[in-house]
């Protein structure tokens, strides 16, 4: 995800204010408030022996996604009429379980359901707290049993609005259309999930709208179909994506479709209006070559982005198809296509790790600017320590384990002179080996920033412990030997 500049430095005013008066809190556009968010972590919940547990053990979202089960993938079918607001939905998601189950959950924001069955019988069912659909089949589902769960739902999508992180999910376009991004949160607004990033399934969206509308989502397009004044527009990623990556965008699109000389093929989607980011988005082909240069070979089967017009706080790595918001510059489709490496195909396993997506992403930035523009990097770097010299908001930004609500405060800067300092710490052949290796290893898995620690660590044949500590791990401007690592000090 890259945040729009124009927030960055309110977000940095802010936090500084309020450390002033002794409250730490990170806000995004959207946020009508300023309360505290807690930084301490959530306890994992305990369930019953045979109860699937109504939260993954994410350390921040104690209640996101489920256990008992791991889903294979999620086929998705919804009406949505713009005039109306109000979505019809079915979704048939293909599991197994990894336990015995007499009862289990998903994860489904604002909707009503109608009807479940889990295999050929009808399932008990019923909506608690905010997201907790639970359900009770009708005979206990073995360990290692794979299973399908229908569940039929409608209602009128809902953002989600968080004090720390803002507005995501479920939005109305300037068009009248609508869409669906944000980060941690935006699947489960329009369909009911496993919504934890550990969690990674195959996705199918079948999505029918009234005739003059079009969608987009991710992965391979189908074919289209109209009836009875709908069109039915079909897309599918068979590449396991966390629930956060899927998207569906509904509007009057502009498609290009063209294909890379490899065969991948590219699909991009412009809202009326935002047909002047053409030029931009033709950069892609070489974006995409310059990055596989850099992580490895470009992990999916397909590309492209979709560009509103709509000036929301964020732009998201939504996988094979970034969204890109009205401001989105050309460092941000470098930033959201680094991501498909970062964070897509190797996602995080709890939010605490987002550096791992965010940190190489903004990273990318430096790099692209570095072969393509000649900028001198180490320059740049020594000029933003010197910027940032008596900054202690800015330092006290942790990069791993930086409580919830924190989450986006630190990585889209300090990251990037975090990881530049790694680079000279081992150098340029052991850095280009960790991110190759890194890509390699855990293509489209979870991984853990300890495991990334470790990673380098055994590339580089150095103890590091002292310098992940002094950057990513503490609160305070590292010390010179951290600070100035190899060809940084003059």
């Amino acid at each position: 995800m890259a945040i729009s500049s124009k927030a960055r430095p309110y977000l940095l005013i802010l936090a500084v204010v309020l450390v002033v008066v002794g409250v730490v809190v990170a806000r995004l556009p959207g946020q009508t408030d300023g309360s505290a968010v807690a930084t301490s972590t959530s306890p994992t919940p305990t369930t019953p022996p045979g109860i699937g547990g109504d939260g993954a053990g994410d350390p921040y979202y104690a209640t996101d996604g489920n256990t008992g089960y791991d889903v294979d993938r999620y086929d998705v079918a919804i009406s949505y009429d713009p005039a109306t607001k109000k979505l019809d939905g079915k979704a048939t998601i293909t599991a197994k379980a990894t336990e015995d189950l007499t009862r289990f959950n998903l994860d489904l924001h604002k909707l009503t359901v109608s009807e479940v069955r889990v295999g050929d019988q009808s399932a008990k069912f019923s909506q608690e707290g905010e997201h907790e659909l639970v359900i009770t089949p009708a005979a206990t589902l073995a360990a290692n049993q794979p299973f399908t769960v229908v569940v039929a739902y409608a209602g009128e999508p809902q953002a989600f609005d968080d004090k720390a992180l803002g507005t995501s999910g479920w939005q109305i376009s300037a068009s009248g259309g609508a869409f669906a991004a944000g980060e941690p949160h935006s699947a489960t607004a329009w369909f009911p999930a496993n919504d934890t990033p550990k969690d990674k399934a195959k996705f199918t969206l079948a999505a029918r709208v009234p005739n003059g509308w079009s969608v987009i989502s991710n992965g391979r397009e189908g074919a289209s179909a109209s009836a009875d004044g709908w069109t039915t527009f079909n897309w599918t990623e068979d590449t396991p994506l966390a629930t956060y990556l899927a998207t569906v965008a509904i509007d009057k699109w502009q498609f290009e479709r063209s294909e890379l000389p490899g065969g991948t093929k590219i699909v991009n989607a412009y809202a009326p209006g935002a047909e002047g980011k053409k030029a931009q988005q033709n950069k892609l082909p070489e974006i995409l070559a310059f990055l596989s240069e850099k992580f490895g070979p470009y992990p999916f089967d397909e590309a492209g982005g979709i560009y509103l017009s709509d000036n929301i706080g964020f732009s998201l790595e939504t996988q094979t198809r970034p969204i890109y918001a009205q401001w989105a510059d050309l460092e941000t489709v470098v930033h959201e296509n680094a991501h498909q490496w970062f964070g897509d195909s190797v996602s995080v396993s709890t939010w605490a790790d987002i550096c791992l997506n965010e940190c190489f992403a903004s990273y990318s930035q430096w790099l692209w600017a570095e072969a393509k523009e000649g900028a001198n990097l180490d320059d740049r770097y020594r000029a933003e320590i010197e910027k940032r010299k008596d900054n202690d908001g800015y330092w006290g930004n942790k990069l791993y384990d930086m409580g919830r609500g924190n989450e986006f405060r630190g990585v889209y800067d300090k990251g990037i002179l975090a990881l530049h300092a790694l680079r000279r710490q081992i150098g340029d052949p052991a850095f280009d080996q960790v991110l190759k290796g890194w890509t390699s290893q855990h293509k489209d898995g979870n991984a853990t920033w300890p495991e990334f620690e470790q990673h380098v660590e055994k590339i580089a044949g150095q103890d590091l412990k002292g310098f992940f500590a002094a950057w990513f791990r503490g609160d305070q401007r590292p010390s010179d030997e951290y600070l100035l690592p190899g060809t940084l000090r003059r």
